[in-house]
């Protein structure tokens, strides 16, 4: 896949997910801006992949604040001279019931999940714009798909509002030569997850609800964003791309 001296900015890039991204990006020959709270973990993938001879970049930065999106996309044109893909990556999960949850943590998971991605795509418009082109690559679920009976309403819903933002954008600066997409992965196998599906029992029922009967992996997620991003995705505007193993073919 043709990423090579793409400019590349990936919010939560030094989690699990954004780590195998931001790797596999880099190795590919693309320059990688990693954006993410934790600025330790950011500056030290950064190290990592610079020692290893790739372009990579750790800065710290809050996804839901507007002022950080100005000055970090800022940065990143002067520095790097363009911006010509976003991964919106960060993300929370309050695992939470509706019955359960108070509304400040329903407007939390909100914020954390929707406002980045609004943020994002506000701040790399106008910059993709006057270059000529670029391309947004939104994290959403399957449960931005469909519901899942296991999954907290609130996550349902910050998803499903992503999937239709990825449309919307893709409708409206299609014509500026931005492409919007969605990525759709079912649970993806880290460390966090492992740990909330100790129980065997409940790890294979999960298991059991994907036909190609296992989780998602980093490296599975990392594929797809790879593809979004490259040349040969040229022409795929407002996909929504599950995933998730043929989870939602049901």
């Amino acid at each position: 896949m043709n990423v090579k001296n793409k400019v590349i900015a990936i919010t939560g890039g030094a989690g699990g997910i954004g780590t195998a991204q931001t790797k596999l990006l880099a190795e590919n020959g693309a320059e990688v801006w990693v954006l993410d709270l934790a600025a330790d973990r950011a500056e030290a993938l950064a190290r990592e992949m610079s020692a290893a001879g790739h372009k990579v970049h750790g800065v710290a930065m809050d996804a839901v604040s507007e002022a950080a999106w100005k000055e970090t996309v800022d940065r990143i044109v002067a520095e790097s001279g363009r911006l010509d893909v976003v991964v919106n990556n960060a993300g929370i999960n309050i695992r939470k019931p509706i019955e359960e949850m108070v509304k400040e943590e329903w407007m939390q998971m909100m914020e954390a999940n929707t406002a980045s991605v609004f943020l994002a795509t506000k701040y790399a418009i106008p910059v993709m714009r006057r270059q000529g082109g670029g391309c947004i690559i939104n994290t959403s679920s399957i449960c931005g798909l469909v519901g899942h009976m296991n999954t907290p309403e609130a996550y349902t819903a910050t998803k499903g509002a992503v999937t239709l933002l990825t449309k919307s954008v893709a409708a409206r600066y299609g014509k500026d030569n931005i492409r919007c997409n969605s990525i759709h992965p079912a649970t993806v196998d880290t460390p966090f997850v492992a740990s909330l599906m100790a129980d065997p029992v409940k790890r294979q029922a999960r298991i059991d609800e994907i036909p190609l009967g296992r989780l998602t992996t980093v490296e599975d997620v990392a594929n797809a964003v790879l593809y979004l991003a490259s040349e040969e995705a040229s022409f795929l505007n407002g996909v929504n791309l599950p995933i998730d193993g043929g989870m939602t073919c049901y």
